[in-house]
């Protein structure tokens, strides 16, 4: 969990679990070369809260710590995020934990659950209808957040305090029935270890660790199968192309690759990309896997509406997972959007926005024997000196064309919306593809294809570099190696046309 060096920040209530995590951490911080900082977080709930944060703060100064306080309006919190007083207390807790982390420089954020809330933590799952995970409860690290005590049980956590006469602080909340996790700690558990056995909390901590265990191994199994059948998500670290609110715009799966899968990982690829397009992953059940699964035995195109506007629809030979609510997949402004034509200028770019966060960077250089055509799915080249008339950024419109290869060293013109039909492209899908285009004469349908006519070849005298970028995380949506990350566009994710990968790479 920490390594000598590291700063620490805990989590102090001034209750039994939490004071006894700082003396455990003072002992191991002696031997260990860790440096201790406590933040203690008064929700404003109960009128003695004050004292509680005056006992830590005491606490505190006696060991000469540092001392971060947090006060917060938890039932406001709740009223305003619409969710219950645990929920939002458990928001205020990590954030000023965060916060404190922040300040004092930590590595890690240790708190004091123990053996008997993963218990709890177990079975408020396994009742409210979780699957394997929620049955793991609390994991004993997360990222930065570290739980020491998670292997004692709360007696021996009392037993450690008593015999070295360490004080604490009584929540008078814990004793009420008020909450869900308090009413399994009071009539649940304590019956279980009564009338059936006395270390069932131990038992169940094992229990635990075996399925943490093989969380972990499907886990990897998951994002095997998502790089294998799901476009829409990066291969490298299954972050697909988020909006500001944490979800993606839609995600699209390849039905015979996913249909070879064990129904174990179908069911959780499933609920993982529910999940990454729902807000935060709530309310989605595993009712609502089980209604996608049976579209893949459905004929037709068969659609099924799910929470959060998400919809999934069964279409040439793929089943699409979509937030319906979300602006066009291309999240990009409707409105046609003038393209400048730059100056040649030694690698300069001229930078335009293109709504929600989109832009495009665009330049103009010379063309060179034997460069190299990028292969990028959002970076295009193309021959400036063709360009007769202003270009736009636009979604489709009638009369719309592109030029293809004729097979016999020629080319002709196919209208968009057969070429849309001939790709199998979704009708739902095609009025939100953007798209650059020369009057109606469309140079690149993004995602797809460059039009044959603009290519640059042996001739082109002038290359005109188009590349779209999404920036609505905090950067760009490329990432080393030319791998798009995210959903900028409505295209086909890793998939490109074959034809026009075949001629990029011959330099055509």
């Amino acid at each position: 969990m920490v390594s000598p060096g590291h700063r620490i920040v805990a989590g102090v209530s001034g209750g039994a679990d939490s004071v006894c995590l700082l003396f455990v951490l003072l002992e191991y911080a002696a031997r260990k070369d860790l440096k201790l900082a406590v933040v203690h977080v008064n929700h404003g709930i109960r009128e003695d809260a004050g004292e509680d944060a005056s006992f830590v703060r005491l606490l505190c100064e006696r060991l000469q710590l540092p001392f971060f306080l947090k006060e917060t309006d938890v039932r406001a919190l709740a009223q305003r995020e619409k969710c219950s007083l645990e929920e939002a207390g458990r928001t205020a807790r990590y954030d000023a934990f965060r916060e404190a982390a922040r300040s004092f420089g930590a590595d890690r954020i240790a708190v004091a659950h123990n053996g008997n809330d993963r218990a709890e933590t177990m079975l408020f799952h396994l009742f409210r209808g979780s699957g394997s995970r929620g049955l793991c409860g609390i994991l004993p690290r997360r990222g930065e957040i570290i739980r020491p005590l998670l292997c004692l049980e709360r007696k021996e956590i009392e037993a450690y305090l008593e015999k070295r006469g360490i004080p604490y602080r009584q929540d008078s909340t814990n004793r009420e029935d008020e909450y869900t996790r308090n009413r399994i700690r009071h009539h649940i558990l304590p019956v279980a270890e009564k009338e059936v056995c006395t270390a069932a909390v131990a038992h169940m901590c094992r229990a635990a660790d075996l399925l943490s265990e093989t969380e972990d191994y499907l886990g990897m199994q998951t994002d095997r199968a998502v790089k294998d059948c799901v476009s829409g998500i990066a291969a490298g670290d299954g972050k697909p192309g988020e909006r500001e609110d944490g979800t993606c715009a839609g995600f699209t799966v390849d039905m015979a690759a996913f249909c070879k899968l064990h129904i174990a990982v179908r069911r959780r690829v499933l609920l993982l990309l529910l999940k990454r397009l729902s807000p935060g992953g709530k309310d989605i059940s595993a009712g609502h896997v089980e209604d996608i699964l049976s579209l893949f035995e459905k004929e037709g195109s068969p659609r099924i509406d799910l929470p959060f506007g998400i919809r999934a629809v069964k279409s040439y030979g793929v089943v699409r997972l979509e937030r319906e609510t979300a602006p066009p997949s291309s999240a990009f402004a409707p409105r046609p959007i003038q393209v400048p034509i730059p100056e040649e200028s030694f690698g300069e770019t001229c930078r335009i926005g293109l709504g929600c966060g989109g832009w495009a960077e665009l330049s103009v250089f010379s063309a060179k024997k034997g460069q190299k055509i990028p292969q990028n799915e959002y970076t295009k080249w193309l021959d400036c000196d063709k360009m007769k008339k202003s270009l736009v950024f636009r979604f489709r419109e009638k009369r719309d064309y592109l030029t293809l290869a004729d097979g016999r060293g020629g080319i002709i013109h196919k209208s968009l919306q057969d070429y849309m039909v001939t790709e199998k492209i979704p009708r739902e899908k095609r009025d939100r593809i953007l798209l650059l285009a020369e009057g109606h004469h469309v140079i690149w349908l993004v995602g797809y294809r460059i039009s044959e006519y603009y290519k640059v070849d042996g001739n082109t005298k002038r290359i005109f570099q188009v590349k779209l970028t999404e920036n609505r995380c905090g950067g760009t949506e490329e990432k080393d190696g030319g791998t798009c990350q995210g959903t900028v566009v409505g295209g086909r994710g890793r998939r490109q046309d074959q034809g026009d990968r075949a001629a990029d790479q011959q330099g055509l």
